[in-house]
């Protein structure tokens, strides 16, 4: 079925299109970049234990796999997607005004689970409205999508030094500002009308097109890709606290995740040229060796006494266990399933990512209370197990593209 003509004001290219979308990607970003390190390190300043900290980090991811594809349906069925971004933003500024309640386990919990509702949704959303520009006006998505990276970067390192300087307290005025930051480029946001094809991420799409999916090759790829990313739930959830425990400063922890990012970044940048021959499949066997090395190191490298320096080195190997595992995935999915059921696929391949992610940050919490950096040695069967089923994966591949 053909998909409606645009109308002659969609034609119209909004003046400043990249630029705006580019706003929108650096602001969304700067939010992110400080939650992800640095919300466990207030999490515990406030007195959580490591359990605690787990259940408050594991239950929103839970609950963001169901709302996260209703919300995204619903902008799809919007007059004007932009607007629901906003809505969405303003919301989201407005609840994490509650990490300024009294620090009570109860209210962060609730806090937590009410924002991942409405701030989850910010970037497949940003990414729609890029997409729309890339198809109807051949803008170029990586240019626009670059500062995204760039900000959270500057996040990572920002936030680190700023904590040095006013300790953890400062993580919720950070985030609470950087999403002001982020409503004023929603504001300027480009008008783009109703789509003409729902997002990657609409229930609707899954619900209609995911049976066809359900084959051994791709079910048992989405399900390793899912284990194998799950296994870096430990390290989300509790390396910051274990940094900060052997006496590294909070400026030194930003620099490690952002060294990280970058280690990533440079794997997207130089991708194809290393891997272009190889196949999927043995890709991502190489992204999950690289994933059982880093856990391997990460206990070894304070006692082996390598210092900093070996950190750094350790968390150079994201570009392996994170960078070729998202990469991969595309890949699979490029290859394998055809175009109009592309948008399901994503949407499976996101539930089995964010559903294992979820089940072991909740256990992450138990293992660092008990087994402290040590937990990470867990993750090693985990990552185990994602690579087993992406063996399997590779006994069923097909010869032809799923569904076509």
């Amino acid at each position: 079925m053909s998909l409606p003509p645009l109308s002659p004001e969609q034609r119209i290219k909004p003046s400043h299109f990249e630029l705006r979308i580019s706003l929108i990607f650096a602001t969304l970003f700067v939010s992110q970049g400080t939650h992800l390190p640095y919300f466990p390190l207030w999490l515990q300043a406030k007195g959580f234990h490591a359990e605690q900290i787990a259940v408050i980090l594991a239950a929103p991811m839970f609950l963001r796999v169901v709302t996260t594809p209703m919300l995204t349906a619903l902008a799809d069925r919007a007059k004007d997607r932009a607007n629901v971004y906003i809505a969405l933003v303003a919301a989201s500024m407005v609840v994490s005004a509650g990490y300024f309640l009294p620090a009570a386990y109860a209210i962060v919990l609730a806090v937590s689970l009410l924002l991942t509702i409405v701030w989850t949704p910010h970037s497949p959303m940003a990414d729609s409205l890029a997409l729309s520009g890339v198809r109807r006006f051949g803008s170029n998505y990586t240019t626009m999508r670059k500062w995204g990276s760039i900000a959270y970067l500057c996040a990572n390192i920002a936030g680190g030094f700023i904590l040095a300087a006013t300790g953890p307290q400062a993580v919720p005025v950070i985030i609470f500002v950087a999403l002001g930051a982020a409503l004023v480029a929603a504001l300027a946001a480009p008008r783009m009308g109703r789509p003409r094809k729902a997002s990657p991420l609409s229930a609707t799409e899954i619900q209609h097109k995911a049976p066809s999916l359900f084959n051994a090759y791709f079910l048992y790829f989405t399900l390793g890709v899912g284990v194998i990313t799950a296994s870096h739930a430990f390290l989300y959830g509790f390396v910051s606290i274990y940094w900060k425990s052997i006496g590294i400063g909070d400026s030194v922890v930003g620099l490690l995740w952002a060294w990280g990012v970058v280690s990533e970044v440079g794997m997207f940048l130089f991708f194809n040229r290393i891997f272009s021959s190889v196949s999927v499949v043995k890709v991502m066997v190489i992204a999950g060796i690289g994933s059982i090395v880093r856990w391997i190191a990460f206990p070894l490298v304070w006692p082996l006494g390598l210092g900093v320096g070996g950190f750094f080195l350790v968390q150079s190997l994201h570009s392996v266990s994170v960078a070729i595992v998202l990469i991969g995935l595309q890949k699979m999915i490029g290859e394998t399933v055809s175009e109009e059921r592309t948008g399901a696929a994503q949407g499976i391949a996101y539930f089995f990512n964010g559903f294992f992610m979820a089940a072991v940050t909740l256990a992450s919490g138990p293992l660092y209370d008990r087994l402290g950096v040590d937990g990470f040695w867990a993750m090693i069967p985990i990552a185990v197990i994602g690579m087993a089923l992406i063996g399997l994966a590779a006994r069923s591949a097909p010869k032809l593209p799923v569904g076509g």
